[in-house]
């Protein structure tokens, strides 16, 4: 019975590695070469090159190596990259004076400011004759930084040394203020040494004003520059890879359609606007079922607009990433349309990177166009382990040896390689091989005689 059950199974496992994906299975085939450093290598997927698949998820892309094994892979979408840029400027300082009779506190001071907020002047609320008046601190400018404020520098006169500590206030009103912490800066000699530290961390906010009150007013020193750093963090969007223009129909007046030649996530779309003055309030519409229903993306205006010799043209129109199959654009006849052909389209996606693991010897061989196999790749991580952009960029390269001619996939037909038929056979041997197998157990579990 164990023998049995034993040979099922190395049955299964035989005709499982026949049915083995081969790069005959595939429509399109394109030899690579590779440089640099193994075993990853990376490959930028072109754009026609990704037309010739019959998956919209690029399921069906593979790599097989001399011997026709396929190679593990992954797919790499290029993220939105998060740019952090860092900036230092110079600021306008001004001293609070206060009554040196009076307890440490806030100054109490008359505050000018110019049309855009900067500070003009700043004077004591009360007047205050000479050797009554005790510096206790600086206001800053920084109206003129819309970034957030991430490190403040302080230089002072010489004759102060030691260290000097101060408290940290913030306002965009000058009316109320919030606490930022407390700093410290600090000069000290020692016969021909000297140690100087003049940066204060700031929170990473914005904030049109900062106030600087030391603990110890009588040592607060005279400052002679104060130069306060900001940090802005930006979204960097993916470069985008355009197809080739399309072109499309209209079978009616100022509506437009057209048939993309593969199913793509759109991320922005280009409408040709060819007459010059042309102005055209738009709705687009799109979907992935050819017999489906139309679902709206996108409305706007569209122009080219000649002035002073000048073109200014507004011709694209940006998109979620959805996969699409075919767009319509209907245009509002009211600002004179464009015209009784279809204008050609052109769609933007994101570039997609193909890593893959070398295994075995070469020419390598990337494949595509398969309409029925499944999803085969990994998660970068698991492919390379720890794998961050640092490591990707150090990778070996991979090009595609020859300028491909890509077999396209016949619009909204599915595609059926003849190996699916070998697939099919072994299957189907496969199912009666283990129902011969089970009815055979099964006999023998029958003649068996009983209490044995």
């Amino acid at each position: 019975m164990i023998k049995s059950w034993c040979g099922m199974l190395g049955l299964f496992a035989a005709l499982s590695a026949m049915a083995q994906e081969q790069p005959g299975d595939f429509a399109n085939q394109v030899p690579l070469s590779i440089s640099g450093q193994g075993p990853w290598y990376r490959l930028d997927l072109p754009l026609p090159l990704q037309l010739g698949a019959r998956q919209a998820d690029l399921s069906d892309v593979r790599v097989f190596n001399a011997a026709g094994e396929p190679q593990a892979y992954a797919l790499v979408h290029e993220p939105v990259r998060h740019q952090q840029s860092e900036h230092q400027a110079t600021v306008k300082w001004f001293p609070l004076y206060d009554d040196a009779e009076d307890a440490p506190a806030t100054p109490k001071v008359r505050i000018q400011t110019g049309p855009n907020g900067s500070l003009i002047e700043v004077q004591p609320e009360e007047e205050l004759e000479a050797g009554e008046e005790v510096l206790r601190g600086w206001l800053l400018d920084t109206s003129a930084i819309k970034a957030p404020l991430t490190q403040l520098s302080l230089d002072w006169s010489s004759e102060r040394e030691g260290f000097q500590r101060f408290s940290i206030e913030a306002s965009d009103d000058l009316q109320h203020w919030r606490p930022w912490g407390e700093g410290q800066v600090a000069r000290l000699s020692f016969a021909d040494e000297r140690i100087e530290q003049h940066e204060v961390s700031l929170p990473g906010q914005p904030a049109r004003y900062l106030r600087l009150l030391w603990q110890i007013p009588q040592s607060a020193p005279v400052l002679s520059q104060v130069l306060v750093q900001s940090s802005a963090s930006s979204h960097v969007p993916p470069p985008l890879v355009w197809s080739e223009p399309i072109k499309g129909s209209s079978l009616k007046a100022n509506e437009y359609t057209w048939t993309l030649p593969a199913a793509l996530a759109v991320e922005r779309v280009q409408i040709g606007l060819d007459q010059p003055n042309s102005l055209a309030p738009v709705d687009l519409f799109g979907r992935y079922d050819p017999n489906g229903s139309w679902e709206p993306l996108e409305s706007g205006l569209l122009y080219r607009l000649t002035q002073n010799g000048q073109d200014a043209v507004q011709s694209e129109l940006p998109m979620r990433g959805e996969t699409l199959r075919q767009l319509k654009l209907q245009v509002d006849d009211r600002g004179g349309g464009l015209g009784a052909e279809a204008p050609l389209l052109r769609v933007a996606v994101r570039p997609v990177q193909l890593v893959f693991l070398a295994r075995g010897a070469g020419p390598y061989r990337l494949a595509i166009g398969n309409g029925s196999v499944s999803g085969a790749q990994l998660p970068l991580t698991t492919l390379i382990p720890g794998a961050d952009e640092q490591h990707l960029a150090a990778i070996g390269v991979a090009e595609l040896a020859i300028t491909p001619v890509i077999v396209k996939p016949a619009p909204d037909v599915a595609v059926a390689p003849a190996s699916n038929w070998k697939r099919i056979s072994l299957w189907t041997v496969l199912i009666i091989g283990v129902l011969a197998l089970a009815a055979m157990a099964w006999s023998l579990i029958r003649s068996k005689p009983a209490g044995h």
